[in-house]
């Protein structure tokens, strides 16, 4: 480590950087860069397929994570080194893009890298170092585009083994099979077409975690789960055939928005006052009960008394529902949220089949049932512990990115290390093409990129040489979906 750079200035020494900084530069500044990506990479490679190892993770204050989703490992661990840093960035933006493949990106990354620092000891520029790695990467795009298969919304059985091969190696892959038909179901339903292509907002599939149950018991709900109780003990349940007002309006007396005082002298008037408040309270929920509406979900508050007037007129109610939660059901049920009580009419209302207060663990919630054409769905995750049902959760959310990418590009590519072997190979023959330094690079790229089935067979407790070359041969034969 260099010391802090200093400036001379009249034979005294100036500090250009804080004291205490420490400065690398040339190369030990890329042996450490490289070292710290090799780590982050190592440290999750052996996470990878269906026989990768969850890792425990504690933080400061003792809370516990079980998990072998590569970025959720990267998010939890305390990470200072700059370059470090950068292959999280690398896992989180796969799995903002894509939703799944952020353990297989962070690798070959680290791969690479690794590959990288053997040209460097073999006194190769890093220029050409770069430049090899970009002729390598635009002719595996080419390879890839060349091994994919079409795919669409209504190959269902290829979009269940996407689904099934994003959960594998995960805590939930005993109930895969049945989460794979909740995912694509869920998909099927909020998939819509914009410019003859499909769009997929995952923000339109909620998912709910309740532990206290099997994994198996997970299910589809054609609507919206609330996590909210009905308002008031007087109200139904349980509401059959529901028109359901949207309400972004607080059901209380308004106060004055002037500091106004109301001098009361005797005990009529202030009944007189309190029979007004009465009365305005009851013309606002008399409003709702004539558009026909039969439930209420309300963003903001809603008083006491009209809570009563509502029980009434055998309307459920809930108050204090999320935004996100509101332009679900809005989505869901199709109705509109309304923000002035005097707009509201029949034509606002959303319509569900079922609308009733279930308890899940000693919990109310409020679900939205069989709504005629959702565009908003929610996914009931549940679990045996607290842990198993976050993992289950992070496992659907894997598996939902993988499904929404694969119709939305409308190709997939087979797995267990097939790309990745046909990359390697046809990268050999690219290389032969160049008689620069360049050759060697697109060669390391090859090498590089066989870390996945390599990775692949040392976690399956398999000899990754003889994998590799079993591999090798298979795919000079012609067979490109050969994998591990």
């Amino acid at each position: 480590m260099a010391q802090p750079q200093l400036a001379q200035i009249g034979g005294q020494p100036i500090l250009i950087l804080p004291e205490g900084t420490l400065r690398q530069v040339g190369k030990d500044a890329q042996r450490s860069n490289i070292a710290a990506a090799k780590a982050i990479a190592d440290a999750i490679r052996t996470t990878l397929g269906p026989k990768g190892m969850d890792k425990m993770l504690v933080d400061s204050i003792g809370d516990i994570v079980i998990t072998n989703d590569g970025v959720t490992i990267l998010e939890e661990m305390e990470i200072e080194h700059p370059a470090a840093k950068m292959m999280v960035e690398v896992a989180k933006t796969q799995n903002e893009e894509v939703g799944d493949g952020t353990t297989t990106a962070v690798v070959i990354a680290g791969e690479l890298l690794r590959k990288a620092e053997e040209l460097l000891d073999q006194e190769i520029h890093p220029t050409l170092i770069t430049r090899g790695f970009k002729l390598a990467r635009d002719e595996a795009l080419k390879v890839l585009e060349e091994m994919a298969k079409p795919v669409s919304l209504r190959d269902t059985e290829t979009l269940k083994k996407i689904a099934m091969t994003a959960m594998t190696g995960k805590s939930a892959e005993k109930a895969s099979q049945k989460l794979a038909e909740i995912v694509v179901e869920a998909i099927k339903i909020v998939a819509e077409a914009k410019d003859n292509k499909l769009i997929i907002d995952k923000d339109n599939i909620k998912r709910v975690k309740k532990h206290g149950a099997s994994s198996e018991e997970t299910e589809l709900i054609r609507g919206i789960i609330i996590d909210k109780e009905v308002v008031h003990p007087g109200m139904p349940k349980v509401i059959k055939n529901a028109k359901i007002a949207l309400l972004d309006t607080a059901l209380e007396v308004k106060e004055t928005e002037t500091d106004a005082e109301i001098r009361i002298t005797s005990p009529e008037q202030l009944q007189a006052f309190i029979e007004q408040e009465q009365e305005m309270l009851k013309e606002m929920v008399e409003k709702i009960a004539k558009t026909g509406a039969n439930v209420v979900f309300c963003q903001k508050g809603i008083d006491d008394l009209a809570q009563h007037y509502l029980a009434k007129h055998k309307i459920l109610a809930c108050r204090r529902v999320k935004k996100s939660d509101m332009e679900a059901l809005a989505k869901a049920t199709g109705g509109r949220i309304v923000s002035n009580l005097d707009d509201l009419s029949s034509e606002d209302l959303g319509y569900a089949k079922v609308v009733e207060e279930v308890k899940i663990g000693g919990e109310a919630m409020v679900f939205v049932k069989d709504c005629k054409d959702p565009k908003a769905v929610t996914i009931l995750v549940r679990g045996s512990t607290e842990h198993f049902v976050d993992e289950v959760d992070r496992s659907i959310e894997d598996a939902i990115g993988a499904v929404a990418s694969a119709i939305e590009l409308g190709k997939v590519l087979p797995g267990a290390g097939a790309p990745e072997a046909e990359i390697a190979r046809r990268l050999r023959k690219f290389a032969e093409k160049f008689s620069g330094r360049e050759q060697l690079a697109i060669s390391a790229f090859a090498e590089a990129v066989e870390i996945i089935p390599r990775s692949l067979a040392e976690n399956a407790g398999l000899d990754p040489i003889d994998i590799l070359v079993e591999l090798r041969a298979a795919h000079e034969k012609g067979e490109t979906n050969a994998g591990v």
